[in-house]
């Protein structure tokens, strides 16, 4: 049996991987991260352990991170009997590049002790909390809830008369902080606590930032090759492309780490707009290629995006439809062709279903928005209409050679009785129609006479030709007129 990852056993791990040059012993918990999945494990842990391994002893040795699962307990089982260890497996078309992580010491779950959780949120070593809990779980203030957790956390340590802490979001939400702060204030009015939600709105921060790497879900054959490399058996390494980017906004209550390569800026305004930038052209896009691919039947991202005319439509809908709604934001030079370039990375085999999910969260931030500027403009918009349709098409739950697969979003139900219903109108324009007027998506946009109109003719072809012969024969300079 293969031995497993831990620190009794990294001097059998072989000189070409990366180990922590710091000492994880003498580490205190001053990061509670909550969501702890494989985004934060290639991101946040990552610009962590950069930072330890820079500064070595003194004040850095307070940043040490515990992990939080708000639903299963799969992370803590594997990562517990490595003491927090695990590998992070860089991949592009040069190759691998492997290196261990250890800056998370601990890994609590939520659903089994949550004052465990609230414990720590309260200890006096805490200093910043930091969240990726996926977009549709800011809407959430049950119980359990990531903002009812903080809250009774916050409650705690103000009745212990503790420092205040920052609350730092990491989830592709524009104006992330600023949704969480909101949130979080929400749940600790209904407690009907003044000086709580005082001290909250006052003494805490809630800094905004902007995130960026390409971070697909472990699968078993990444763990076997992995094992394999490492000549030791991690239960559960991540996978992650060499790319990375972090803008974050500089307003901290208690201090931070000295992240290397973080892009430190001093307002929520200068945040915003890298927000923008990757929010519409790497979320947009990817979300664009994921549901167009599910419904044609190509699997991975690069085999997507292999296929020519999807790449041109993707090129095309950047460069024409999105770049130009990005006023005042520097997009830096050949942004669009690295950005291609990364989702053509063959190593990752990053599943399009997995980008696919949540759309009904997704999809307004990533694309109404864009919508909706160039709406005001009178500025063409079939490239977008034509990814919409592609969400909406892809709800029949079918793709285009009959293979069957499953809506994994929060409005799942909701959102195939909408399918089912609109496919019940006379034709595509009250086709097109009907699915606008989907309010939880759509809000203010529900039967607006232009989109309506550029996205009749683009579901009409995608139920009549499928995903393939639509793109190949797509030129929305002939868009104008639906069937």
């Amino acid at each position: 049996m293969t031995p497993r990852l831990q620190p009794a056993a990294l001097a059998d791990v072989p000189a070409r991987v990366r180990q922590p040059a710091f000492e994880r012993s003498g580490l205190q918990r001053g990061i509670v991260h909550l969501g702890l999945g494989a985004f934060a494990r290639a991101h946040l842990a990552v610009f962590n352990d950069d930072a330890l391994d820079a500064a070595g002893a003194g004040p850095a040795a307070r940043w040490g991170i515990t992990g939080v699962s708000l639903r299963q307990p799969g992370t803590r089982d594997a990562l517990a009997p490595q003491h927090g260890l695990y590998t992070l497996a860089l991949r592009d078309v040069s190759g691998e590049q492997l290196r261990l992580i250890g800056s998370v010491l601990e890994v609590l779950v939520a659903p089994e002790d949550a004052q465990a959780v609230i414990d720590r949120l309260a200890h006096v070593e805490t200093r910043i909390v930091s969240l990726t809990i996926t977009e549709k779980a800011y809407r959430s203030d049950a119980p359990g809830s990531a903002a009812a957790l903080i809250v009774r956390g916050l409650a705690l340590r103000h009745a212990r008369g503790l420092l205040p802490v920052t609350l730092l979001s990491l989830d592709n939400l524009p104006a992330n902080g600023q949704v969480l702060r909101a949130c979080v204030l929400a749940v600790a009015a209904a407690q009907g606590s003044p000086a709580l939600v005082d001290w909250i709105g006052t003494r805490c921060t809630f800094p905004c930032s902007m995130v960026d790497r390409i971070v697909p879900r472990t699968t078993d054959a990444d763990c076997a090759q992995v094992g394999a490399a490492l000549g030791l058996h991690d239960a559960w390494p991540v996978v992650a492309e060499p790319y990375i980017d972090w803008v974050l906004e500089d307003h901290f209550a208690a201090g931070r780490p000295d992240w290397p390569g973080v892009r430190f800026v001093a307002t929520q305004d200068e945040v915003a707009a890298w927000e923008r930038l990757k929010l519409r052209m790497v979320n947009g896009a990817h979300s664009a290629l994921a549901y167009l691919a599910v419904t044609a039947g190509w699997a991975t991202v690069d085999a997507a995006v292999a296929q020519p005319a999807l790449r041109r439509f993707l090129d095309g809908l950047l460069r024409d439809e999105i770049e130009p709604t990005l006023r005042g934001v520097r997009v830096p030079p050949g942004y669009r062709e690295r950005l291609l370039q990364r989702f053509a990375n063959p190593a990752l085999a990053h599943r399009c279903a997995q980008i696919a999910m949540d759309g009904s969260q997704k999809i307004p931030q990533r694309w109404l928005a864009t919508l909706r500027d160039r709406l005001a403009t009178g500025a063409p918009i079939d490239h977008l209409a034509l990814a919409l349709a592609g969400w909406l098409h892809g709800l029949r739950g079918q793709d285009d050679a009959g293979q069957r697969y499953a809506i994994d979003d929060p409005l799942a139900e909701a959102l195939q009785a909408l399918h089912h219903q609109a496919e019940a109108r006379p034709d595509a324009h009250a086709r097109a129609d009907h699915f606008t007027r989907f309010a939880p998506v759509f809000g203010d946009l529900a039967g607006e006479p232009r989109l309506v109109a550029a996205l009749a003719p683009a579901l009409h072809r995608l139920r009549e030709q499928g995903v393939a012969a639509t793109l190949s024969g797509f030129d929305p300079h002939a868009i104008g007129v639906h069937p």
